[in-house]
C-alpha cells in the first residue's frame, strides 16, 4: 500500500473515505454496487439523528424490508454473543423464526419508547387494520459516554421519520442515526455497512450487513493492532467503551434460507467482531439479527452455505471499519471526547513494517 497523500472522496459521496477508498480490502469476495445492506433487493435504510450539543448525540436507524408485516413475515434468526442488552422482540423471534416488523436500532434507554412507536407505525400500515398481536424488533447500544442518555431523547416523531424516509440508495455511515453517539475500540464509531455477492450452491446472491458499533477492545486492521496513541490522536487507556458497550448487527440476504440457517448466519456475524479486536466484555451486548427476503424459494443446502458464511464474516469486518472511518471526532456529555480514526495515519500504519512482537529483539 502507498501512503495516502490526500483523503479521497468516499464512494458514498461524503468527504470521509470508506475502507475500500483507502485500498483496505477485506477478503476476496466482491461487494454489491453500493457495498451496503441496501444492495439486497427490497431492503431500505432510514436514519433520524437527534443532536442537542453539547449534551445529546443520539438517534434511531431503521432497516426496512419491503412488505414485511404480521401477515407477511420473513424468515429470520437471532444470535446473542453476549447478552448484556435489551434486544426487544428476541424471544418470539427465536421461537418462531419470523420477523414481523422492520428492525430498529437506537440508544439503550430509548429502546422501549422506540418499540412503542414502531408498533404504532405498523398498526397504521395498509393490511394491519385487524392486527391484534405484533412483535417489534428493536436493538440498542449505550451511547451514554457522549450523550445524556437519561434524557431519553428519541421520540415517536423521530422513529416515524426514520421509517418514512427509508430508501434503497447509498447508506449514510458514521455519526448518524443510532450511531450518532457511539464509540468502539477506542475511537468514535457509529453506523457502518457493507455487502458481498457470494454463490452458495452455484447461485449468486447478495448479503448485506449494517452495524451499530459501540464495543470495547483494541482495533485490528489487516492483522495490525492500532490504538489512539499509535495513530497520534490521543492516549491509550480505559477510554470510551473499554470495559462495556455493545454491537448490534443486522444481516439481510436474498438467498433462500430458513430460520435455522439464518441463525447460523447470525452466529457468524457476531463471530466476525473478533477479527476487529472486540473484547466481548461482561458489559457488552453483542447481537445479530439475520433475515431473508425470498421466503418460499428453493432452499440452499446446508453443505453449500460456506461461501455465504465467509461473505458475512468479511462484510461485518468491513462494516465496522467503515463505521470508524466515517465517524468524526465528537465532544459530548460532560466534556468527554471520542477521537475519529484518521485515514492518513491508518494508511501509513498499514504501509509500514509491523510492530515487533513481545519476544522480538531479545537475545
Amino acid at each position: 500500500m502507498e501512503p495516502l497523500r490526500q483523503p479521497p472522496r468516499s464512494s458514498s459521496g461524503t468527504s470521509r473515505p470508506r475502507a475500500r477508498d483507502l485500498g483496505v480490502v477485506i477478503g476476496s469476495g466482491a461487494p454489491g454496487p453500493r457495498n451496503a445492506i441496501t444492495d439486497v433487493p427490497g431492503v431500505r435504510v432510514g436514519h433520524t439523528t437527534v443532536r442537542r450539543p453539547p449534551d445529546v448525540h443520539s438517534g434511531v436507524t431503521a432497516v426496512v424490508p419491503d412488505l414485511v408485516g404480521p401477515q407477511t413475515p420473513l424468515p429470520a434468526g437471532v444470535f446473542s454473543g453476549n447478552g448484556y442488552g435489551k434486544l426487544i422482540g428476541t424471544t418470539q423471534l427465536t421461537e418462531l423464526g419470523a420477523l414481523e416488523t422492520p428492525v430498529l436500532l437506537t440508544s439503550t434507554l430509548s429502546a422501549f419508547r422506540v418499540a412503542d412507536a414502531l408498533v404504532g407505525w405498523m398498526l397504521r400500515q395498509p393490511g394491519c387494520e385487524e392486527v391484534r398481536s405484533l412483535n417489534p424488533v428493536v436493538g440498542e447500544c449505550n451511547d451514554g459516554f457522549l450523550s445524556d442518555i437519561r434524557t431519553r431523547p428519541v421520540h415517536e416523531e423521530h422513529v416515524q421519520a426514520a421509517l418514512d424516509t427509508a430508501t434503497g440508495g447509498p447508506v449514510a455511515e458514521g455519526c448518524v442515526g443510532a450511531g450518532t453517539g457511539t464509540v468502539a475500540l477506542g475511537f468514535k464509531a457509529g453506523v457502518g455497512t457493507a455487502s458481498r455477492t457470494p454463490e452458495p450452491g452455484g447461485r449468486r446472491c447478495t448479503v448485506g450487513v449494517l452495524v451499530q458499533a459501540n464495543f470495547g477492545g483494541t482495533l485490528r486492521v489487516l492483522g495490525r493492532t492500532l490504538t489512539p496513541r499509535s495513530l497520534d490522536v490521543g492516549a491509550d487507556g480505559p477510554g470510551p467503551g473499554a470495559d462495556a458497550g455493545s454491537c448490534m448487527i443486522v444481516v439481510a440476504t436474498d438467498a433462500p434460507l430458513d430460520a435455522r440457517q439464518l441463525t447460523r448466519v447470525a452466529r457468524r456475524a457476531v463471530f466476525a467482531l473478533a477479527r476487529t479486536g472486540a473484547a466481548y466484555s461482561h458489559g457488552s451486548g453483542d447481537y445479530a439479527v439475520a433475515f431473508a427476503t425470498r421466503p418460499g424459494s428453493a432452499q440452499v443446502a446446508d453443505a453449500d452455505l460456506n461461501p455465504l458464511f465467509e461473505a458475512v464474516l468479511d462484510a461485518v469486518e468491513e462494516a465496522v471499519l467503515n463505521s470508524l472511518l466515517a465517524a468524526t471526532t465528537t465532544t459530548g456529555f460532560d466534556g468527554r471526547t471520542a477521537p475519529a480514526l484518521p485515514a492518513e495515519s491508518l494508511v501509513r500504519a498499514l504501509s509500514g513494517p509491523p510492530a515487533p512482537g513481545p519476544c522480538e529483539g531479545r537475545a
